[in-house]
């Protein structure tokens, strides 16, 4: 199944495809900093300011700086990846930046619940998070 993230929600959409992982489907999201986050734009880039500083660089948590890392990182905590069924659904879940040569966009769908609807007036795109996070 491929999704495009495209305006998608990123929780939505992060407890979509984990949910489709377990059930056995084999997972591709392709434009995944597209992805939006809801809620304002400083109250998001402190909660992800601090998890990026809160790992020290040589132990960690080590807090992903890439879109479809952080996507990635998202399913996985929604899954029981501990144990084997939930290690086995990670390991269908893939995240593309853009869309791949390989992957027609034409079979991508969209996660009809996920969709960000017009009325929501405070969000922040994954790309944008990220060049903020690099400002620093």
């Amino acid at each position: 199944m491929i999704i495009n993230a495209n305006n998608l929600i990123l929780g939505r959409l992060a407890s979509f495809a984990a949910k489709q992982a377990l059930l056995g489907e084999k997972i591709e999201i392709v434009n995944s900093e597209e992805t939006v986050i809801i809620g304002s734009k400083k109250v998001i880039y402190a909660k992800y300011d601090e998890k990026i500083k809160k790992g020290n660089p040589h132990h960690g948590p080590f807090f992903p700086e890439r879109p479809d890392r952080i996507l990635k990182r998202t399913i996985k905590n929604m899954l029981p990846y501990k144990q084997y069924k939930g290690k086995r659904a990670f390991k269908n879940i893939t995240c593309y930046l853009g869309i791949p040569e390989n992957i027609k966009e034409n079979n991508a769908i969209t996660v009809e619940s996920a969709k960000l609807k017009e009325t929501a007036i405070k969000y922040i795109k994954l790309k944008e998070l990220i060049r903020l996070l690099k400002q620093k």
